[in-house]
């Protein structure tokens, strides 16, 4: 099922505007992912797609009908909330078979599919359980079994993630890729950690202030961020000021970027990721000398943060291996070049 958001907005009774005449289309069989920071509107929008919330304004679309007044049952959307939200009265088995119950499903359809489900989540042997029984990883599987039991065209996940702990949370997110791949449901789920986001999803919608502010790839939204906002939140970055001295050409010590659009005299901000920095022992071409003032330690790579007469150091990282052959130690005296970078206007 294809979902299309065509101006849709919600403002609550307080009078914040939530989401703001957000447009967008998913294709049958995508997994989506609505990235911001809290207080976005990315959980709004989601509950008004899947009906649990009103819009004031816009439409919703499920494979090309329209559903924007229709019930949350007349959907056929399931819906997974943060914190699992099951039964804790009903076993494991009694939970995954609600939806189809409500449905008045049989007795053998209802079984075959929650049997088929179990074996899907990868928790066979543990459908007599109590959700009290289960871990907040097994628990969660449960909720997703739930919300996939009666055949849904649409599954839609609130932060699905967010109430577990690292190493849980990286397991549930290869196996959510996984059971994308088998069920080819189309998914969209709502997240605020930009690793998760780009870890899972074959799209980004990154949302700020009730507005989407790029839509993309994780490598475009990675790569060529569109606006301010989403340089910032998506990775890590850092920056410089810089005035536009040139027609199309802004210079910054040895530096100069090509920031195409902007007028003489401007003052730009140039970002640029810790991964693109370029540090050397020796001077090479286009490059400024600096003093790295403290390392961290972040597994694969050294994070080198370097003072070059900026207001703030540039940040670097460098794989483990060159760190340690180079010297690259606090105090060292290091050449810095940028290899990559996105201009905006101020």
């Amino acid at each position: 099922m294809s979902i299309e958001i065509k101006h849709l907005s919600k403002t609550f009774a307080n009078g914040f505007r939530a989401v703001d005449n957000v447009s967008f289309k998913m294709e049958t069989g995508s997994l989506v992912a609505i990235l911001g920071p809290s207080g976005s509107g990315k959980s709004t929008l989601l509950r008004m797609i899947a009906g649990l919330e009103i819009p004031d304004a816009g439409d919703i679309l499920l494979t090309g009908r329209e559903a924007t007044l229709l019930s949350a049952r007349d959907r056929n959307v399931g819906f997974v909330f943060q914190h699992y939200a099951l039964f804790k009265h009903m076993t494991v088995w009694d939970n995954i078979a609600f939806g189809l119950r409500m449905r008045k499903a049989s007795k053998e359809e209802t079984r075959s599919r929650v049997n088929e489900l179990l074996k899907l989540v990868q928790l066979n042997g543990l459908e007599k359980r109590y959700p009290t029984q289960l871990s907040g990883g097994q628990r969660q599987r449960v909720a997703v079994a739930r919300a996939l039991a009666p055949h849904p065209q649409v599954l839609l996940l609130d932060e699905p993630f967010g109430a577990l702990d690292a190493k849980v949370r990286e397991e549930l997110q290869e196996w959510i890729t996984e059971l994308h791949e088998q069920s080819q449901v189309t998914t969209l789920f709502v997240t605020h950690d930009q690793h998760e986001a780009m870890a899972i999803a074959s799209d980004i919608l990154v949302m700020n202030h009730g507005k989407i502010e790029q839509e993309g790839t994780p490598l475009e939204i990675f790569d060529r961020p569109a606006t301010e906002f989403v340089a910032q939140f998506v990775g890590e970055t850092n920056f410089v000021d810089a005035v536009v001295t040139e027609p199309e050409l802004a210079i910054w010590g040895p530096f100069k970027y090509s920031v195409v659009g902007h007028p003489v005299g401007q003052k730009v901000r140039i970002y640029f990721r810790p991964n693109d920095v370029y540090v050397t022992s020796r001077e090479e071409s286009l490059q400024v000398k600096g003093k790295i003032i403290k390392t961290r330690f972040q597994g694969p790579v050294i994070e080198l943060a370097i003072e070059v007469g900026a207001e703030k150091p540039v940040i670097a990282h460098v794989p483990k291996g060159l760190t340690f052959a180079s010297g690259f130690v606090e105090g060292r005296d290091v050449y810095v070049g940028i290899t990559g970078f996105h201009g905006f206007g101020l």
